[in-house]
């Protein structure tokens, strides 16, 4: 054992013996970083607290390589995270810009990465969508409210004729994608610094159903029906699904909300927001909610 006893026994100045004692701090960086490779951006985030190894270490670029997604460049550059004061920011640092949301067409529509996997979402506002009516306030009310990311919501008082359709063209990373409509049966109001549930506008959605509907210009489409039951939460609706081939290449999706039958009117109904995101990230909204 000779040699190699020694460095496990180190004497000390006293002429006993003891272990060697090693710290996080010992390890070397390139270690730390290589380890850190191999876990999702929160646990890296949060061992990088560590110590100043751990977190210098969580910076390295080829750890946020297969984090970051393919068209991050795109990402970045086109809606201006990327500018001259700010152009040495290390992938680390972009991705962590791009996790907090990005605002474009006028504040009306925004994307950000999910922290945990990296998946591109994003919402568009009431206000960027085509809904029949809304300039005539006997039917529609644009509401201020703290509950949209948006901070405004489409109140339908009543109508016959019920039409919400709208669309976008953005670069998503390939893969699998779902749309869903953010809605409410009733409003909230305050009354003496309470928040007081509305119901009284409430009717016609027992008798048939809504329509959600989407297609892509690459010939993709969806359909489905469902009757509006639950009052007073929001509820995401699901539209359908659509498969993005092509991280370079814009996407255009048209969607709609449809109940057209006139044969009886309908109201109460809010109308927040639509969400696109990777599709296995479906059950992570619909739990915040």
């Amino acid at each position: 054992m000779g040699a190699n006893s020694s460095l496990l026994t180190p004497n000390s100045s006293d002429g006993s013996t003891h272990p060697s004692k090693l710290t996080l701090g010992d390890i070397p960086e390139s270690c730390v970083a290589l380890v850190l490779s191999y876990l999702d951006p929160l646990e890296i985030c949060k061992l990088a607290k560590l110590n100043r190894a751990f977190r210098a270490a969580s910076s390295a670029d080829f750890i946020w390589d297969d984090k970051l997604p393919l068209n991050y460049h795109h990402l970045a550059n086109d809606y201006l995270i990327i500018t001259n004061n700010n152009n040495k920011l290390g992938k680390f640092g972009i991705y962590s810009r791009l996790t907090r949301p990005v605002r474009f067409d006028s504040g009306n529509k925004e994307f950000w990465l999910d922290k945990r996997t990296g998946g591109v979402c994003l919402s568009i506002s009431c206000k960027a969508l085509t809904i029949t009516g809304i300039d005539d306030r006997r039917y529609w009310n644009f509401i201020q409210t703290n509950e949209s990311r948006f901070h405004t919501v489409a109140y339908l008082q009543q109508i016959w004729w019920l039409e919400v359709e709208g669309d976008v063209e953005f670069k998503f990373p390939a893969g699998t994608y779902s749309l869903l409509f953010k809605l409410r049966l009733g409003r909230f109001t305050k009354r003496s610094n309470r928040r007081v549930a509305n119901y009284e506008g409430v009717h016609g959605w027992d008798i048939k159903p809504v329509q959600f509907q989407l297609s892509t210009a690459d010939g993709q489409n969806a359909i489905s029906k469902c009757f509006l039951e639950n009052k007073g939460i929001w509820e995401y609706h699901h539209v359908g699904d659509f498969v993005v081939a092509d991280s370079f290449s814009p996407t255009k999706i048209k969607f709609s909300l449809t109940q057209i039958d006139c044969t009886h009117t309908k109201g109460g109904l809010s109308v927040d927001s639509v969400l696109i995101c990777p599709s296995n990230l479906v059950k992570d909204f619909k739990a915040l909610l």
